[in-house]
């Protein structure tokens, strides 16, 4: 059994870890239900209330005109386990248990991924020890559900979806993860890589009885039903639109057949499944997505709960990345044709804009003003101690961002937002990249976990946001405080060994 989060404090330190003081509550409506949605893969210019012009979002769309949408607002890695695992414990990512992708080596068929420790504080434990019912839906990816990472020992009362990426890859998959056990949901189910090199392809071929994504929500609703009274967490980490490609016909249908005829259909060459109509097939993932999330907020219409539920939606990392086809990206993915990144530089795995820049879109009804926008440059490790502050509940002094209510709220009660120290990230994936950021100034630093460490680069996001022109040379000063800032505020790990040269 995992140790009570008291017994996991204590052994953080020997001092008291909780600060004595709840910054912001005061003038909150503390108590209120949370739920915090967040899209697999979805870019920045993917969503209407985002600039996109051809992919229906109404749900979304609505939900940010009722709200505050961020218009700097990042994750916390440009891959999936890192960033779920940022923000979940609050910890960014030179200081992150899980700083890349990885399985857990238990060699099963889907393994799961690296876990969390037992003495990592989430979220949904901190909401806990307030009374806050907990729930998870959707793709988990910080441990299998027999070791410390599985979401029923960090805090969640309830998990249902998909504990492993790999299985991710199929939205008709053999099985679902329930709480520590398995529902069986699919007899013939679909793998999640397949190519068919030539002959017709058949989206029917690659369906199977149960499309995991509305079991998900299925659950979720449930959940919703059962804590009406309140207070709960609701996480939905749903799957889409990462791929494979496995939209309900229903929402292909209603795009037009003209997107696909100047490239034909995808044929798997680029990885996952084929799909005869790639660009309809990828804005009816995001489409299928959107009615996703009208179901929550209906849901929470029904049970009259607007009023005292915060909602917040954004997305694990950007859009995912060209590969060796150049006429289609990963899983067929067309982002050119959608302008998924709306003109920001690099995709999914990139620390560069287009893989870390993410929609964010919080309504709170009576204390966000309906249809505004900001633009402070905020982050995933924000969200623990934001949520903390709507439950009443102390922040671990563990934790590296700083509540955004001042910036949720519109109300001139709080004080003004400030940011204690810049903004990290220290990613091993694709050959190792860093990257700070304090107000406009970014530093990027790529190949880092290779034998010829690319030099660091500097940009000014207010005048260049698509980083094409570096700084480094005109701005030494900068760049040399953020490097400081860097090297100051990381923690060597022994799992992602990084040696550092100047």
């Amino acid at each position: 059994m995992k140790a009570p989060l008291f017994l996991k404090l204590c052994a953080l330190c020997s001092l008291a870890l909780f600060h004595t003081k709840v910054s912001a509550t005061e003038a909150t409506r503390t108590g209120s239900n949370i739920v915090f949605i967040l899209a697999d893969d979805l870019g920045w210019g993917e969503l209407g209330c985002y600039g996109q012009k051809k992919i229906k979002t109404p749900n979304i769309d609505r939900l940010a005109s009722e709200g505050v949408r961020f218009l700097r607002h990042y994750t916390g890695a440009p891959v999936c386990a890192p960033a779920r695992c940022v923000l979940m414990t609050g910890r960014h990512l030179g200081h992150a248990e899980i700083r890349n992708n990885g399985d857990s080596g238990n060699g099963k068929p889907f393994p799961g991924q690296w876990p969390i420790s037992a003495k990592a504080i989430t979220i949904a434990e901190a909401l806990k020890e307030k009374g806050y019912a907990t729930g998870g839906f959707g793709k988990w990816g910080l441990g299998p559900t027999d070791t410390s990472g599985s979401p029923i020992r960090q805090g969640f009362d309830r998990f249902y979806g998909y504990n492993c990426q790999r299985n991710a890859h199929s939205f008709f998959p053999p099985f679902l993860d329930d709480d520590e056990g398995i529902d069986p949901i699919n007899s013939n189910p679909i793998r999640g890589h397949l190519r068919k090199p030539e002959g017709e392809i058949l989206a029917d071929d690659y369906r199977a009885k149960t499309y995991a994504p509305d079991r998900i929500l299925e659950e979720a609703l449930k959940f919703i039903d059962a804590h009406k009274k309140g207070p709960f967490f609701l996480y939905c980490p749903f799957v889409e639109p990462h791929v494979a490609m496995h939209p309900p016909a229903e929402w292909v249908d209603r795009y037009p057949k003209e997107w696909d005829t100047e490239k034909g259909p995808y044929r798997g060459q680029n990885g996952y499944l084929p799909h005869p109509r790639p660009r309809a097939g990828y804005a009816a993932m995001i489409s299928d997505l959107d009615e996703h999330v009208g179901a929550i907020l209906k849901r929470l219409e029904k049970h009259d709960l607007v009023e005292n539920t915060i909602v917040i939606f954004t997305s694990d990392n950007g859009t995912t990345h060209r590969s060796r086809d150049p006429n289609f990206g990963v899983g067929g993915v067309d982002a050119d044709f959608f302008n998924s990144t709306a003109g920001l530089r690099g995709f999914k795995g990139s620390v560069y804009e287009g893989g870390m820049r993410v929609p964010c879109v919080v309504r709170w009804p009576g204390l966000t003003r309906p249809g505004t926008t900001d633009n402070t440059p905020c982050y995933f490790p924000d969200w623990f101690p934001s949520l903390c502050d709507v439950a009443g509940a102390p922040h671990p002094d563990s934790l590296d961002g700083d509540s955004l209510l001042p910036l949720i709220r519109n109300t001139g009660k709080l004080k003004p937002f400030h940011r204690r120290k810049p903004m990290i990230w220290e990613f091993h994936g694709y050959r190792g990249q860093l990257a700070v950021m304090e107000g406009k100034w970014k530093a990027v630093r790529q190949k880092v976990r290779t034998k010829k460490p690319g030099p660091w680069e500097l940009y000014d996001l207010d005048q260049d946001p698509a980083e094409a022109t570096n700084l480094a040379q005109k701005h030494p000063a900068v760049l040399g405080r953020l490097k400081k800032a860097f090297l100051v505020d990381r923690t060597v790990s022994a799992r992602y060994p990084l040696k550092l040269s100047k």
